[in-house]
């Protein structure tokens, strides 16, 4: 699994929608992640803890996480 797995840039084909080149590990700097690439349904979303775990379980860190977090958090607002 690579982080471009999770974020809305990463195109069916295997390319980059920025053009960059395909990470080969859980580290981009213009990783941009979006919430129907940990819930394909929307009704799977619990909360932004579970999000949260579920990219910690798939080794994403460091400013990835945080951007995971606030994407986390914003739906978590946006269903209140």
């Amino acid at each position: 699994m690579i982080v471009c797995d999770f974020c809305t840039q990463y195109r069916p084909d295997g390319s980059c929608g920025l053009g960059l080149n395909i990470a080969k590990g859980m580290r981009c700097g213009d990783f941009e992640p979006g919430m129907e690439r940990f819930c394909a349904d929307s009704k799977d979303f619990v909360s932004s803890r579970q999000i949260t775990e579920m990219a910690t379980f798939f080794d994403i860190k460091g400013p990835e996480l945080k951007k995971v977090r606030l994407m986390a958090a914003r739906e978590e607002s946006a269903r209140l």
